[in-house]
């Protein structure tokens, strides 16, 4: 994964895609602790209790078929084929993207998040400069659509605990999922 100012450093003929740049994994995750996270109080920081819950979320997010397969599950609907937007492996925990330690690191260090250690869990919070930059990215036309999955996550499944929405998708996506093996991509 390279950052958009290291780009200009590869040969042209070495393609680049969205997957492979840090800032789009900050942005999304700048956006799906707003969007799919609670606040304190009105007028608070957003937040996320929770590393299983954040990769739950964004599962859901970055896989909008099976988001779709769960709304139909609850919904009692039609169901829908998966279809892939960015890959996820199997983890002890479910979904997970080996990057997520290294963005939320750079979150960090760019002091757009706070991480917070709370009994086994870590809390999530945007700081204030993080919440401002979220909210930019939520007023972009180019982030509309991923922001509207965002909502119909939240809406759908941003109440349930992290350990939840992890047995929801073992339950569900039993071949897709739950019987690979650690480390497998998800597809």
């Amino acid at each position: 994964m390279k950052s958009l100012r290291h780009l200009a450093s590869l040969p042209a003929s070495i393609p680049a895609t969205a997957d492979d740049i840090l800032e789009f994994h900050a942005a999304r995750l700048l956006l799906l602790i707003l969007l799919c996270g609670t606040k304190r109080h009105k007028g608070g920081l957003a937040k996320i209790d929770g590393l299983t819950k954040m990769a739950k979320l964004d599962f859901f997010v970055r896989y909008p078929e099976f988001f779709e397969r769960i709304t139909a599950r609850i919904e009692k609907q039609k169901s829908i084929p998966p279809k892939i937007e960015s890959s996820m492996v199997r983890h002890h925990y479910g979904p997970w993207d080996k990057r997520y330690y290294h963005v939320l690191a750079y979150l960090e260090s760019k002091g757009l998040i706070s991480v917070e250690k709370s009994g086994n869990a870590y809390l999530l919070q945007l700081t204030g400069p993080g919440q401002e930059a979220a909210e930019t990215l939520r007023s972009k036309e180019s982030f509309g659509a991923l922001s509207l999955q965002m909502q119909a996550v939240k809406k759908l499944l941003g109440s349930k605990s992290g350990s939840a929405l992890k047995k929801l998708i073992y339950d569900v996506f039993q071949d897709e999922v739950a019987h690979k093996e650690l480390g497998e991509v998800i597809g």
